[in-house]
């Protein structure tokens, strides 16, 4: 039997295709639940639909499952519907009828939204922590590096000289430019549902002040349908960061394959971090930058997954929504893997030094060249014929220097400017104030 039927019981045929891997995806919105009914007790409690006993019991309750939870030994027993339904189950077992009364002024739309939103701003934390991590450390490569040149390419062609500082500290900086789609996605996970019931609202004089101060979000979706029309806008914003960030690790992966290639060899990792060929005893194979390409590939279409999905969709609550969770809980679980391992790759790379003396490259050289005619009183037109023309008689024969000293160039990487984008960015999360909030919330206090 679930909580919502009568006397009939479903098909099986069609419970098991109904439930899909929820199962799988509620384990992990478990201790989400928790805190949603934590925060929904005390409101019913301060609107009059339970006593301060009936309160303090099912706080005693809710914080025993909430550390089974913790501690590896919660479930979902079989024949029960979802997590709303075992933790409810738990309650009316372990202490009768006060469980049953939890439910009061709620529906599971609004409890699997609030605990979707719970899940969200904690899965955001984690990334923001892992993009942190990456970024610190491909600043310190910017800085390691920022003498050593490397051959910049447009068309894949060879163009003018870069270098790897110049490279790490572009990766870096756009990471940073990434956490503004997840500051966009957090201020919308970051908005209480909860009270919203099917999506019409409620006939109890519910508090939904008091549930959003609980649950330390920074507002609410006040108006009930849009609330329930978050779900599926908060999924598409999500999908746009993850596309985002996965789209900065990919041109990192892509690039690193390249120059990896002996045709390039501008960097190597040690053998024990590459991959052999069973018949090819030469070989090392980029194998982690090629799984983390076809991640970030996989990642990148998950705004198109996320928005067919929502397709002519009408106003309120549609069974097509619970699909969301098999785009957006994966996708959480590689990006951080990928983040993780790039950070893990990068403390092992090793740079090539001194690349651009080989006269293969002196073309590079050709605009700096340009330039300095023209610096010396020479038309910009005149210097660059004269240049031309030097190649193609092959007497062009270039000073292999670099002076390049504006904000953001070779010379002048502008590190401790983008440190600072990072950080300001990252001051606006605010994740300090919803941590206290929970801790607040599971300790009782």
């Amino acid at each position: 039997m679930k909580l919502w039927q009568k006397n009939t019981s479903s098909k099986k045929e069609v419970e098991k295709f109904t439930i899909g891997r929820d199962p799988e995806f509620d384990l992990l919105l478990a201790p989400y639940d928790v805190m949603g009914s934590m925060a929904h007790a005390a409101m019913l409690q301060k609107i009059g639909l339970l006593t301060k006993e009936e309160l303090s019991t099912l706080k005693k309750g809710l914080k025993e499952i909430f550390d089974e939870i913790e501690n590896g030994t919660f479930s979902i027993d079989q024949g029960v519907e979802d997590v709303h339904s075992q933790v409810e189950f738990l309650l009316t077992q372990r202490f009768g009828d006060v469980g049953k009364k939890l439910h009061s002024g709620r529906s599971r739309n609004d409890q699997v939204l609030v605990d979707l939103k719970l899940y969200y701003r904690n899965a955001i934390k984690e990334v923001v922590a892992l993009k942190e991590t990456l970024f610190n450390q491909l600043l310190d490569l910017a800085e390691t590096h920022k003498n050593d040149l490397m051959p910049g390419y447009t068309h894949t062609q060879l163009a003018m000289p870069s270098s790897f500082g110049l490279w790490f500290g572009g990766l870096a900086e756009s990471l940073a430019e990434d956490l503004l789609l997840w500051k966009s996605a957090y201020q919308l996970v970051n908005l209480n549902p909860l009270g919203s019931a099917a999506g019409y609202g409620s006939s109890f004089p519910l508090d939904r002040t008091l549930t959003t101060q609980l649950l330390g979000f920074a507002d609410l979706h006040y108006n009930v349908i849009n609330a329930q029309n978050s779900r599926g806008k908060t999924e598409k914003y999500l999908s746009f960061a993850l596309a985002g960030s996965a789209g900065t690790l990919n041109r990192l992966s892509v690039d690193i394959i390249q120059f990896m290639n002996q045709h390039f060899g501008f960097l190597t990792f040690p053998d024990e971090l590459t991959t052999g060929s069973s018949i090819m005893p030469h070989k090392k194979n980029p194998d982690v930058f090629e799984l983390m390409r076809a991640k970030t590939n996989q990642l990148q279409s998950t705004p198109n997954e996320v928005m067919l999905q929502l397709t002519n969709m009408s106003t309120g609550y549609h069974r097509d929504l619970q699909l969301l969770k098999e785009a957006i809980f994966p996708a959480f679980k590689n990006l951080m893997d990928c983040l993780e391992m790039a950070t893990f790759m990068l403390e092992h790379i090793k740079i090539k030094k001194n690349l651009l003396q080989d006269n293969f490259y002196a073309y590079l050289f050709s605009v700096e060249e340009v330039n300095r005619l023209v610096l010396e009183g020479v038309p910009f037109r005149d210097a660059y014929k004269k240049v031309g023309m030097d190649i193609e008689a092959g007497s062009f024969a270039p000073k292999l220097e670099v002076s390049h000293t504006h904000e953001g160039s070779i010379g002048n990487l502008c590190l401790p400017e983008i440190n600072e984008k990072m950080k300001k960015v990252l001051m606006e999360f605010e994740f300090e104030h919803m941590e206290a909030k929970l801790t607040q919330l599971i300790s009782g206090n």
